[in-house]
């Protein structure tokens, strides 16, 4: 059942997304779950208290920041599959976790941007996905950012939570995304998270290994369907430079993307005036990516989409016939 849950809230998700009038009526789960972490980061997270104490206190915060949500969600869907047509409600609402359509949408956008307005508004653009210092961003760089919040993004906010779908159910997928929204939010090396949200940080690392791994054979294997894509030129920059990425996940699906595209991605970014360091991925060099290889970048997005989508139908039907 988990599966084919997974199967259809990818199908409906990819044509529907979430709405804009839902999302104004009742907000997401990604904004409920920050309420959430906000509260228990405003009250557990005291600067008195050593280091220790508030690495303690970020474990605990932890556990309620995932074990909630997904206790709510094994509940409803335990009462929902009770019901007729219960799995297909329960579809609908597991598309709120996904984010195939708006990813497209919002990536889109910055080439649009940068095509109709020029430099500045597709910083504007781009300063929606990425959190690094747009006004730093030359074009190119711009260009970059899209592209690897493109390919990134692809991996937390599409193959992982549909990973979890399909190994958990609902409460799974909640879990997965409650979890990947407390990294986001409290789990950055600042002086008043450094500790606190060392395990909301840790703990995302470790559930996104599977699906970083997965996006990065997607990538891989839609380099050879999309015309002018390099599938070899991604399986190399994947096995070459995945594991350089100052991030455990991160580096695959970039990698596979830079590849994929003759295209040099991450290296050196700035976030709120400071430098980070990091290895570039695939072996493009530093030459100026235009908007148009954004675009080539969605296209190979959305044919690894169909795949994530084609492997969960497939699994459906062998599960079905045994």
């Amino acid at each position: 059942m988990p599966i084919l849950i997974t199967f259809l809230s990818l199908a409906i998700e990819l044509v529907l997304g979430y709405p804009a009038r839902l999302f104004d009526a009742i907000g997401h789960p990604v904004t409920w779950f920050g309420r959430l972490i906000s509260f228990l980061d405003r009250r557990l997270n005291r600067a008195t208290d050593s280091d220790a104490h508030r690495r303690g206190w970020g474990v605990f915060a932890l556990l309620v920041i995932v074990l909630v949500p997904a206790a709510l969600a094994l509940w409803l869907e335990t009462l929902l599959w009770s019901i007729p047509l219960g799995w297909l409600i329960t579809a609908i609402l597991a598309t709120s976790l996904l984010s195939q359509k708006s990813l497209a949408e919002h990536v889109e956008a910055v080439a649009d941007a940068l095509d109709s307005g020029g430099l500045d508004m597709g910083r504007i653009a781009v300063s929606r996905i990425v959190g690094r210092d747009p006004e730093k961003l030359d074009r190119a760089a711009v260009c970059r950012a899209a592209i690897e919040s493109l390919a990134e993004n692809f991996s937390d906010g599409v193959v992982a939570p549909a990973f979890w779908l399909g190994i958990g159910g609902l409460a799974g997928g909640v879990a997965y995304k409650a979890a990947n929204t407390a990294d986001s939010m409290i789990g950055h090396r600042t002086p008043r998270h450094e500790a606190f949200g060392w395990a909301a940080a840790r703990f995302d690392d470790w559930i996104n290994l599977p699906a970083s791994r997965l996006t990065a054979l997607l990538i891989v294997l839609a380099a050879f369907l999309v015309k002018g894509a390099n599938a070899k030129g991604a399986w190399h920059a994947v096995r070459r430079d995945a594991k350089k990425h100052r991030s455990p996940n991160a580096g695959w699906p970039e990698a596979a993307m830079a590849g994929a595209l003759g295209l040099a991605l991450a290296g050196p970014r700035s976030y709120d005036g400071v430098m980070v360091e990091d290895a570039l991925m695939g072996e493009g060099g530093r030459r100026e990516v235009e908007s148009a290889d954004i675009r080539r970048a969605l296209k190979l997005y959305r044919v690894a989409d169909l795949l994530l989508i084609a492997l969960f139908g497939i699994i459906v039907v062998i599960v079905i016939a045994a």
